[in-house]
């Protein structure tokens, strides 16, 4: 119970509120209206806003007091455009090329039993990585997801990355199902703290599935200003806010 506490709940999207890249269901979303009536409620992406508005609805901005996308770097509160930073800026057009290049290289030389189109997607905050392609169907993601579990392919990726980009000040974060996150230090899911750590909140519960060292959720998930919470899938999420919340 949250009685007398002013406190903000921080969803992560794919695998917290929804199964990756699937849609908001009713349940759900109703159980979201419902918890708003005991705390504040937000949402932090590691996708642009166009794909969170595809999985949240229209109304994503407006939906949560808070809506975060890429990480933060696209911020809302209650509507309104607050914040907007660029990647671009932050690296520079030479560094950007040489990554993007070796990149391109890489994905080339790998072998899959398919590729699909989107290797790299290029977002305002981050830059975005599949080996087999955002393109891919949804069958021919889960089967990418059963032959990683053996191969390792995006750990063995990142950490070449890691060791040829050392200097350039970049993060390399495994998200979601088939891709990799890539973003300047400081630019993962605790960036958007900055949004709201001045709000006088008494706490601030983290809710993400990728918590692991090397997930996207994990730098928000263990921040001192955070009480964090692993959850394995939707139902968890609503398992614990009940348990937590009402």
């Amino acid at each position: 119970m949250t009685e007398n506490k002013k406190v903000l709940v921080l969803f992560d999207i794919d695998g917290t509120l929804t199964p990756s890249r699937k849609t908001l269901t009713e349940d759900m979303d109703n159980f979201i209206t419902e918890l708003q009536t005991k705390v504040d409620v937000g949402v932090v992406g590691g996708s642009d806003l166009p794909k969170q508005k595809e999985q949240l609805g229209e109304n994503a901005t407006t939906r949560f007091k808070y809506s975060f996308s890429e990480n933060g770097v696209i911020a809302y509160e209650e509507g309104k455009l607050i914040s907007k930073s660029s990647i671009t800026d932050k690296l520079g057009e030479e560094k950007l090329q040489k990554f993007l290049n070796f990149c391109l290289h890489y994905i080339a030389d790998f072998e899959l039993p398919v590729k699909r189109g989107t290797f790299i997607e290029f977002r305002n905050g981050m830059i975005n990585i599949s080996l087999i392609g955002r393109n891919c169907s949804y069958e021919e993601r889960l089967q990418y997801v059963e032959l990683e579990k053996e191969g390792q392919f995006r750990q063995k990726f990142v950490k070449i990355l890691q060791e040829k980009f050392s200097e350039y000040g970049l993060v390399f974060s495994i998200g979601g199902q088939i891709s990799i996150d890539v973003f300047p230090q400081g630019w993962s899911k605790e960036y958007c703290l900055q949004f709201v750590n001045n709000k006088g909140y008494d706490e601030i519960h983290f809710f993400g599935d990728k918590t692991y060292k090397g997930g996207n959720d994990y730098e928000i998930f263990i921040h001192e200003e955070t009480i964090g919470h692993t959850v394995t899938c939707p139902e968890d999420t609503v398992k614990i806010c009940k348990e937590l919340f009402f």
